[in-house]
């Protein structure tokens, strides 16, 4: 049986300070990180005992994970187990890559992402060339805030045109794009329109619950981030029976890591196995 397993800890600061984001303005004690990590530590233990599974891991952290030498290792040892086929995480690449090396990179994504207001363009770009140069698959993206705008386009400029560069529309103000700023986003990320919408989900058929969950540091099981009703714990003894169909109890759902996994959409077929670090496996060109 293949499972992917969104996993979200007790972590919850970062080393950027985004003014919208209430993660930057949290600092955690030494308590606090001791008890993240014994979570972290716990979780891969688990992994490691699942041999009977076909894992798919993807660390989505309230802050920023990837600077912590815990998670590096954690992902490092993750990667190495044979039953698990991928870990991928979210990152705003600010982090030492060279860890990687230990790690079976076909097994590795990064789903980062470009906060202009915290980091020169040159050195984000300098990191995601290493990464590439690395050889581990990532993708790219940014907030598609009005000032980004002109940042996108050169980000843009600058990729490889093989790396997929994603723009998650800002969804908190109803008609915040206007038709030509929705015209050249689109032009960057062809996928920006589903992007841009909240999808009618309530009712509908997904594949949270059964073949993707959502887990936190105390191992509780839910279908995915955004519904928050739990279905069981991985700690427990007969956690597998809680995997089964569902259909969407939210009005809506309009975050790419919840709604990619809606059968209606067709976005499976567009990412296949790059589902998790959000890498299509299809030609950009054919995007349109």
């Amino acid at each position: 049986m293949k499972l992917a397993i969104l996993y979200r800890g007790p972590l919850s600061s970062c080393n950027y300070g985004c003014s919208y984001c209430p993660f930057a303005k949290h600092q955690e004690t030494a308590a606090e990180h001791a008890h993240d990590e014994a979570a972290l530590q716990r979780f891969v233990a688990w992994v490691a005992q699942q041999i009977q599974l076909e894992l798919s891991i993807f660390f989505t952290p309230w802050g920023e994970a990837l600077i912590r030498r815990r998670y590096q290792r954690a992902i490092v040892e993750l990667a190495n187990l044979p039953h698990v086929q991928k870990v991928a995480i979210q990152t705003n690449l600010s982090a030492r890559l060279d860890w990687a090396e230990d790690c079976p990179k076909q097994r590795l994504g990064l789903w980062a992402t470009y906060h202009p207001t915290q980091t020169p363009r040159e050195r984000f770009l300098a990191r995601c060339h290493e990464a590439i140069t690395r050889g581990i698959p990532i993708s790219v993206g940014v907030v598609g805030m009005h000032e980004h705008q002109a940042e996108i386009a050169a980000l843009r400029k600058a990729l490889p045109k093989q790396i997929y560069l994603w723009i998650n529309a800002y969804k908190r103000e109803v008609g915040y794009y206007s038709p030509e700023e929705i015209t050249q986003l689109t032009a960057i990320d062809p996928l920006f329109p589903i992007n841009n919408t909240r999808h009618p989900s309530e009712g509908r058929a997904c594949a949270t619950g059964e073949s993707v969950i959502s887990v936190d540091g105390d191992g509780t099981m839910r279908r995915c981030h955004f519904v928050r009703e739990p279905i069981g714990n991985i700690y427990n003894v007969d956690w597998q029976t809680a995997l089964q169909p569902r259909v969407c109890a939210n009005a809506t759902c309009g975050c790419h890591i919840g709604y990619i996994h809606m059968p209606h959409l067709g976005l499976q077929q567009v990412f296949g196995q790059g589902m998790l670090e959000r890498i299509p496996q299809i030609p950009l060109e054919a995007l349109g």
